[in-house]
């Protein structure tokens, strides 16, 4: 997952709203969102190639979400796939506070990561870049590959349209309108994460398309008292839909 706007009690009816799109290499090998065979709890895309997952829920109604920190000077050698933080969470019992404490002890044996899990106790944000087990407060927010709700041009810019369209209501298709821009940052706005100037503005967008990578699924969630809903739409090499599906959750 490579860009993560959410809307944390922002609505009555959705205490927490996320838009996401996950980017990835078009050759690597991935399912869309299933009940997962092995894992019946669960509820999410997978990874083939790692076994993991990028976005996912149970049927608790629980959430998680994972990004990674785009460090491409640092030559980090993970030991684990990023991908286990979040099935890991979705398969255990343990609250978002407790998991989010464990994992301080073995974070490390991770790449960079920025990690979003929600419950009954609200929406809490750690990462291996940054210090802390942190409660959301209620806001509108955005991670991408940098630090958490860093101003990158397409978190700032989705985070105004994600407020507008939520004043508005909840409509899955405006949101996942959102998730469908492709207009890139100017120049002199592009953050500076280690990259080509050239990939860098291929990455500002928050539908990113070229020949070998790009958006593979964009999701919408809604979280609701006693239930989930997930849309997601996946995304060929052409940049057209080639999968849709809707699934609603009752806690």
């Amino acid at each position: 997952m490579c860009l993560i706007l959410f809307a944390v009690q922002q609505r009555r009816d959705y205490p927490l709203v996320v838009i996401a799109n996950r980017d990835e290499f078009y050759a690597r090998p991935t399912l869309p969102a299933h009940w997962w065979d092995d894992e019946p709890s669960i509820y999410a895309g997978r990874d083939i190639q790692a076994g993991g997952t990028w976005m996912g829920v149970d049927r608790h109604g629980r959430f998680a979400a994972v990004t990674n920190v785009r460090e491409p000077g640092m030559n980090v050698t993970a030991a684990r796939s990023r991908g286990e933080l979040p099935s890991a969470f979705l398969k255990g019992k343990m609250s978002a506070q407790e998991y989010l404490q464990k994992l301080q002890d073995y974070g490390h044996d991770y790449a960079g990561f920025n990690l979003l899990l929600a419950d009954n106790s609200g929406c809490w944000f750690s990462s291996n870049r940054s210090e802390g087990v942190n409660l959301i407060p209620p806001g509108i927010y955005g991670v991408s590959n940098g630090y958490f709700d860093e101003p990158w041009p397409k978190l700032e810019t989705g985070k105004l349209a994600l407020k507008k369209s939520l004043q508005a209501g909840v409509n899955i298709e405006n949101l996942l309108s959102i998730l469908a821009d492709r207009d890139q940052a100017a120049d002199d706005l592009l953050p500076q994460t280690g990259v080509s100037k050239e990939f860098e503005r291929l990455l500002s967008s928050r539908f990113i398309h070229s020949k070998e990578y790009g958006t593979r699924a964009s999701s919408v969630v809604l979280l609701a008292d006693n239930s989930v809903s997930i849309t997601e739409q996946n995304f060929d090499r052409s940049g057209a839909v080639g999968y849709a599906v809707t699934e609603v959750i009752h806690q």
